[in-house]
């Protein structure tokens, strides 16, 4: 397919005119757009034309999905129609900050921070998942592992292992550099602060419940408990924000012949203390009680937190709001030795793209269009990637929407009440067993089947009853 003056012309007219475009820009697949109004948006309209396989609103920025290989020749087009200045990525994020409220401000700076350091984290699990396949007892052999039986294995395995665990026993490095880099700070210094906060001379957090005795330091008859924050998420966060604000202030008041020997020794100096003093310990406490509190929801009412994070996470994706269950997970892994929440994205994952598999089936022969968009957007989904079922067929028909929903809430209720948990965040969809506990493999392939199957069929069965025929 190749992208035409016409169809580009059709785009600016469905969201509602060039003047209706504030800033725009283009990722691999996607025109990102800040609208004035996106209300004027036609987007029946839009999801219509032949280059467009889908759209949708998020963070404050109106996302039409083109394709690779073609967004790049179709931004160019509308540049070009629209006089407008052609925007760096950053530049369009800048300007759909303003169309948000604060919660959502507060989601999108979550989602700056934890997005750059995901490559890391998922990799680390699928290093951990490939680890549990050859340290766990049970999968090849009774009572064994592949260790146990092939012993020239052991070691191969043990480098897997520290390869894979070093993202999460430095997890506040990776923190720091991303989070003091988006609140405007040097992300080298963030660096330095997390491993400052998982120097080997503090108490491992993980050793903290076991320890007969916590070291101190005594600053002028002051003690200061000499803990490290391994797997913690919070105090980092609050520790890269005052950083960044230090180092700041500091950077437009020093003069430049001396900014070196000031600037980031002085930023560094007051947040270590504070970190150490107030910042760790009162976010520590934090973090220990709200991962306790979702712990103790799903210890007691494990069906319920189920039901609602399966039946949910998909409309949270649509909000955005998704982003700060990534938090959520970091600090269950650190804390807990595993997330039972992760799993049941997964499964959310699979169920959004077999209601968008069931469209393929449900499409006349000669919508070749939506055909096409619901099989690859449905292997996009088994893989983990849900935007293009979810946006491009599920949510523009809404049936599928919803029965993915059901099907998904009912894999996480039972796969809750059964206890499943990930010993870390993987790849989402069908590849996600591979970051799940080993002895929980058996309950997460039986939500699998519930999310492949329940959809599928309540689509199928819905669309015999509603009245959008012209699919």
């Amino acid at each position: 397919m190749s992208v035409s003056r016409e169809s580009v012309l059709e785009i600016i007219k469905a969201i509602g005119g060039k003047e209706n475009i504030h800033t725009a820009t283009h990722c691999v697949t996607r025109l990102r757009l800040v609208l004035n109004d996106e209300s004027k948006v036609d987007k029946e309209t839009l999801d219509n034309i032949d280059i467009v396989k889908g759209s949708f609103s998020t963070n404050g920025q109106f996302q039409v999905v083109i394709g690779q290989g073609l967004v790049n020749k179709a931004y160019a087009i509308l540049a070009e129609e629209t006089g407008i200045e052609k925007a760096s990525k950053q530049d369009v994020k800048n300007a759909a900050e303003q169309n948000l409220n604060p919660l959502q401000r507060a989601i999108k700076v979550l989602a700056d921070i934890f997005i750059p350091i995901l490559p890391a984290i998922v990799t680390a699990g699928l290093l951990m998942g490939l680890n549990n396949i050859l340290t766990g007892p049970d999968i090849f052999y009774d009572g064994k592992s592949v260790i146990d039986v092939h012993k020239q294995w052991a070691d191969f395995a043990g480098i897997i292992n520290l390869i894979a665990n070093t993202a999460f026993v430095f997890l506040p490095g990776l923190i720091g550099w991303s989070a003091v880099n988006r609140f405007g700070g040097s992300s080298l210094l963030g660096i330095v602060l997390g491993l400052m906060l998982v120097h080997p001379d503090l108490l491992n957090a993980w050793s903290y419940g076991s320890a007969e005795e916590i070291p101190t330091w005594n600053i002028f008859g002051f003690e200061i408990q000499k803990i490290g924050y391994q797997g913690q998420v919070l105090p980092i966060l609050f520790a890269s924000y005052l950083l960044a604000k230090i180092e700041m202030f500091l950077d437009r008041r020093v003069h430049d012949s001396i900014k070196l020997l000031v600037v980031a020794p002085v930023a560094l100096l007051i947040t270590g203390f504070a970190a150490f003093i107030l910042i760790g310990p009162v976010t520590f406490f934090i973090g220990n009680v709200l991962t306790d509190s979702v712990i103790w929801v799903f210890d007691q009412f494990a069906w319920l937190g189920g039901l609602l994070y399966g039946g949910l996470y998909a409309v949270m994706v649509v909000t955005g709001m998704h982003h700060t269950f990534l938090a959520v997970d970091l600090q269950l892994v650190g804390n807990a030795g595993g997330t039972f929440l992760w799993p049941i994205l997964a499964i959310s994952n699979i169920a959004q793209g077999s209601a968008a598999l069931a469209m393929m089936f449900v499409a006349k022969k000669e919508n070749e269009k939506l055909r096409g968009l619901a099989g690859t957007s449905a292997l996009s989904a088994y893989l983990g990637i849900t935007e293009p079922a979810m946006f491009g067929v599920n949510l523009r028909y809404r049936y599928p929407f919803i029965s993915a929903l059901i099907g998904s809430a009912i894999a996480g209720l039972i796969m809750a009440s059964a206890g499943v948990k990930a010993f870390s965040i993987g790849v989402g969809g069908l590849p996600g067993f591979l970051s799940i506990i080993n002895e929980y493999w058996g309950m997460f392939f039986v939500g699998m089947g519930i999310a492949l199957v329940v959809p599928f069929v309540l689509t199928l069965v819905w669309s015999r009853f509603t009245k959008q025929k012209e699919i």
